[in-house]
């Protein structure tokens, strides 16, 4: 490869919406931008036990544009197969990546050892993908960097991380390499959040990557969300039940935390016990008392929110929960059931016609939300199969991720035509979308790359 074009590696979501990974080869240099576990369907989770088809030991840094599990999960795991270089990112995402990766660690660690013990894996023995000693030894590559300034990251490539809403320390990234703007959108958060700032907008893209997980589809405003979600709260407790909210720890349990507290000091909805179940949750509640800047709570509304919950932290003490049967408002972990606290709710739960199941965020294909979205009546927890009779509820409005309006009008500072435009991290349908969208708003051509192509940019 001559040193005047650079190959891109499109190694995770491509033609599908997890695995966030593409490889940046400048010729003298190769960047990793994102580093993400694959989710969802099973052909995909299989893919995180393969080694990439590109020499991990070559990669000279990793560029995080935000700490969820599909940008950051795999960290451990390249470490293992070589890697020994920087890894780049704001410091809230760096913090939520530690919290995410020991979390993930851990559960891994359980469901492995649970799995041996009740003997429900093909493996034998059953093992964690990555354990906490193998995190242990991807934090001290950990390298904070400040919003919006460039920094010479590698000769001949500069990096700017731009605040991105989404999540807490969420950001776009645009590489500088000899001249050519390299803009990766990562998730692109709402224009109007309740609880973070707008997204920036990038004004100039040579190569374009974005995201396209809301496609085609409109969101209802977070406010309207509010009226339904005091109607279920309190459909579900008149009758008895309870509301099981799965949700992402970061960013999406604090807005759930948030919504409910509204409603109850404005009386809307009973005081009944609420519980927050996410070790992980409750340490991105202590970052959001550090990162001030981020967000948009004061640190007062953050003190008299947290003081209505019950936070849990001990798994004994959710084997005690998941089988009291007041009714109560629970939030735990994971948001599209992969794993997570949740789970065990529902394997005593699930049964009860009374209880409620909502669900405020999106549901990947082949997870288990999606499967109880589409009307699945069983449920498998831990090698067992679940009868599942709860009322499933969906609110869309509650997305962190921009839907197709606003992925449209995260464009429109761009003064250049892009020479490339790449569209991922998203399913096929939602993809297309917002290729014929850009095509109708822009006159641009965008193109949907899949897994594991390369495309050679001069």
């Amino acid at each position: 490869m001559t040193n005047n074009k650079i190959n891109i590696h499109f190694l995770g979501a491509a033609g599908t919406v997890t695995g966030s990974k593409y490889l940046v080869d400048t010729g003298n240099r190769k960047i990793l931008i994102d580093c993400g576990l694959f989710q969802g369907l099973k052909e995909l989770r299989l893919k995180n036990w393969e080694y990439p088809p590109v020499n991990v030991a070559d990669i000279d840094a990793v560029l995080l544009t935000h700490g969820h599990m599909d940008h950051t999960g795999y960290l451990p795991r390249l470490v293992k197969q070589g890697f020994k270089g920087p890894i780049y990112g704001t410091n809230p995402t760096l913090d939520i990546a530690k919290i995410i990766l020991n979390d993930s660690a851990k559960i891994q660690e359980q469901e492995a050892e649970r799995a041996n013990k009740e003997g429900y894996s093909k493996h034998s023995p059953a093992e964690p993908l990555y354990d906490l000693n193998d995190v242990e030894k991807t934090i001290p590559y950990f390298k904070g960097v400040p919003p919006s300034q460039w920094l010479p990251i590698l000769k001949d490539v500069k990096a700017r991380f731009q605040y991105n809403g989404h999540i807490l320390g969420a950001t776009y990234i645009e590489l500088d390499i000899r001249g050519k703007r390299f803009v990766f959108s990562g998730d692109i958060g709402r224009t109007n959040d309740l609880l973070l700032f707008p997204p920036l907008k990038p004004k100039k893209a040579d190569v374009l990557f974005i995201e396209s997980t809301y496609g085609g589809r409109l969101h209802p405003d977070e406010v309207e969300a509010l009226p339904q979600i005091e109607k279920l709260v309190n459909d579900t407790i008149n009758r008895g039940g309870s509301l099981f909210v799965p949700s992402f720890s970061v960013e999406r349990a604090q807005l759930m935390m948030l919504i409910f507290w509204k409603l109850l000091k404005e009386k809307k909805i009973p005081r009944v016990q609420m519980i927050m179940d996410s070790p992980m949750g409750a340490n991105v509640l202590e970052l959001f008392h550090r990162t001030r800047d981020w967000h948009r709570l004061e640190d007062n509304e953050c003190d008299e929110m947290c003081s209505h919950f019950t936070v849990v932290s001990s798994y004994r003490e959710t084997m005690e929960l998941r089988t009291d049967n007041k009714p109560k408002i629970v939030i735990a972990g994971s948001g599209m059931l992969t794993g997570g606290r949740m789970l065990n709710y529902l394997e005593t739960q699930a049964q009860n016609p009374n209880n409620t199941l909502l669900f405020v965020g999106y549901q990947a294909e082949g997870t288990r939300g999606r499967k109880l979205l589409e009307g699945d009546k069983e449920l498998k927890v831990y090698g067992k199969w679940v009868p599942f009779d709860m009322e499933v509820a969906e609110i869309e409005g509650l997305s962190a991720h921009a839907d197709h309006a606003e992925l449209m009008d995260w464009m429109d500072k761009i003064k250049n035509k892009p020479e490339r435009i790449f569209i991922v991290h998203g399913e096929k349908e939602s993809a297309e979308a917002l290729q014929k969208g850009i095509k109708e708003t822009y006159g641009w051509d965008a193109e949907i790359p899949q897994l594991y192509t390369i495309e050679e940019i001069e």
